[in-house]
């Protein structure tokens, strides 16, 4: 189970620091990470993916009380979790992508009355919840960490190099082992092969006839 107090000892382990006993403990690496962590240091690393354990779907409602001057009637606002859109649609089932609208200062403006959404979320119940963290997002979380931190305890460039490198690589596979969990994606068929498709329905049954 991932804890605050686990991920600085991950961090501080690659960091070539000895492990904290609590988050109280009076050390320069713990205020280093407390900083890392009240910096939106989480929320940086969520930013980089579309994690599963983090991901929300809600429904949003235009917001009355803004009445655009010109261009898209309705304004939405953006969700005070919101870290990254997945998807932005005008159906529940996601299967309409909204395509006509604009992102601007924390509203989404559009001509729908309602939109939907699915977004990684900062909320404690989603990407801030650290026991739903596979290990490979915790391993990466704590490469950053150190990553961050590192210059401030040591004048070791190529160490420092060696920490930015390693979360790269841990970011790399914290994405593919979530991309393993998306369902199996059917490739749009191109319009040849469409038209093929309606030759072989209108052949009354006979697959094996000839489509010409």
């Amino acid at each position: 189970m991932t804890t605050r107090l686990s991920l600085y000892n991950d961090a501080l382990l690659l960091a070539g620091e000895r492990p904290l006993a609590s988050l109280s403990e009076s050390r320069e690496p713990r205020r280093l990470l407390d900083q890392v962590w009240t910096s939106d240091g989480v929320k940086k690393c969520l930013e980089m993916g579309q994690w599963h354990f983090a991901m929300r779907t809600v429904q949003v409602d235009y917001d009355p009380a803004i009445e655009p001057d010109f261009g898209y009637s309705r304004a939405f606002d953006k969700p005070t979790d919101w870290v990254l859109t997945a998807a932005l649609c005008s159906d529940e089932y996601f299967r309409e992508p909204l395509l006509s609208y604009s992102d601007e200062a924390g509203y989404w403006y559009s001509d729908e009355d309602t939109i939907y959404l699915r977004y990684v979320s900062d909320d404690e119940d989603y990407g801030l919840d650290l026991n739903k963290w596979p290990k490979t997002f915790e391993d990466y979380v704590a490469a950053d960490f150190a990553s961050n931190i590192f210059l401030k305890l040591s004048s070791d460039l190529d160490r420092t190099t060696y920490l930015i490198n390693l979360a790269k690589t841990r970011l790399s596979m914290a994405k593919n082992k979530s991309a393993m969990a998306d369902p199996t994606k059917i490739p749009a068929r191109g319009m040849w092969s469409r038209a093929r498709q309606r030759g072989i329905r209108n052949d009354r049954g006979n697959i094996g006839g000839d489509l010409y």
